[in-house]
């Protein structure tokens, strides 16, 4: 059919063809955005069909546990125990019981005094039978001391004049050094925590505290342990060798993390809300070591003129090598690892064949 050339459309006409022209713009614009839904479902597709490549390959190795990967032992499943065996108790052997103590706070004697036939038995001339210790703790109990400031009026300039309060007992606080020894030592070493240690407190040594009692009390504590533990990082820090370590911590239900650093001589302790390299750097303070020890994490690395991977890291990867079926290297490798590891001279070097049919050179 032969196109007819419209000349001058009508109003009518001009309208309708803009709206269909708009209406495929619309069109085309959804068929781009949907073609560009498409390449993204496409790639996740392709990215979860590698994931599945990689999950399926690993399906046949063996387990992670903490003895041949770096997960801690409280990630471990613990083997059922064997049933106890019936053991022969063997005959004429001697006896072990507690050694006495060498200084004995109190000696107690007794005498005999009375023989099963009536007889009164005099103490002149008995001989020591038999003798044992016994131990208890006795009852716990604060000390409360009433301190009394008295002031008097100045004869001369007529001041008021109020008596200092002794150094061991001053004011602010009812606490003694005892009691602020023992709440930092079970909060920090046994891990107690306030609303707990409040109960321990009351229930083992009779002593009634607040949370926010014990909270000032490690304030003050930390406060009087900042320079001594200055003078340990000082220490860590002028070491040839340091060895560092990190692992997570609970803090105000967030993830934190604990980190060490130690020589041979002293072991620092830093907790901070991060993992990474920043805080090993903020530690040394442009201090560079002549060796750093430690395991593989990249937060670990680059902060020595040499490094020496953890030994214990490298065993657990050369066991689960082992566990995955592998006779040749790991074996040797671990036992080499575990010889270093315990001062003991290397292994001979083993005559088994490699798989190229070469044997390993002397």
């Amino acid at each position: 059919m032969p196109r007819r050339e419209i000349d001058s459309p009508s109003g009518d006409g001009a309208q309708l063809v803009a709206s269909l022209l708009a209406r495929i713009d619309g069109l085309m614009a959804q068929i781009a955005g949907r073609d560009e839904r498409i390449d993204e479902l496409l790639a996740q597709v392709k990215a979860l069909n590698a994931r599945i490549a990689e999950l399926e390959a690993k399906r046949g190795g063996p387990p992670k546990t903490p003895d041949n990967s770096s997960l801690p032992p409280s990630r471990g499943q613990k083997a059922n125990a064997e049933p106890p065996t019936v053991k022969r108790r063997r005959k004429g052997r001697p006896g072990v019981a507690r050694e006495l103590a060498e200084k004995p706070d109190a000696t107690r004697r007794f005498f005999a005094e009375h023989c099963a036939c009536g007889a009164v038995l005099s103490e002149a001339g008995q001989e020591l039978a038999k003798e044992y210790d016994h131990i208890d703790i006795p009852p716990i109990r604060p000390i409360t001391t009433r301190v009394e400031l008295f002031r008097a009026t100045c004869p001369c300039c007529k001041a008021r004049v109020t008596a200092s309060a002794p150094a061991d007992m001053p004011e602010g606080t009812p606490f003694g050094p005892g009691i602020a020894s023992m709440i930092a030592y079970l909060h920090g070493c046994q891990m107690i925590g306030f609303k707990r240690l409040t109960e321990v407190c009351q229930g083992l040594f009779g002593l009634t505290i607040s949370q926010g009692a014990i909270a000032n009390v490690l304030a003050r504590v930390g406060e009087a342990i900042a320079a001594p533990a200055e003078r340990i990082a000082a220490e860590v820090r002028a070491s040839e060798v340091i060895a560092s370590d990190e692992t997570s911590a609970r803090v105000k239900g967030k993830t934190w993390w604990q980190w060490t650093f130690g020589c041979a001589t002293a072991v620092y302790h830093v907790i901070a809300p991060t993992r990474g390299k920043c805080v090993p750097t903020d530690f040394l303070g442009g201090v560079k070591p002549q060796m750093w020890l430690s395991d593989r994490l990249a937060a670990q690395l680059g902060h020595a003129e040499e490094h020496q991977f953890c030994l214990a890291h490298l065993i657990r990867d050369a066991q689960y090598a082992i566990d995955h079926g592998d006779t040749i290297f790991a074996p040797d490798f671990k036992a080499l690892l575990k010889g270093r590891l315990c001062g003991r001279p290397p292994p001979a070097r083993s005559r088994r064949r490699h798989h190229c049919g070469a044997s390993p050179p002397s």
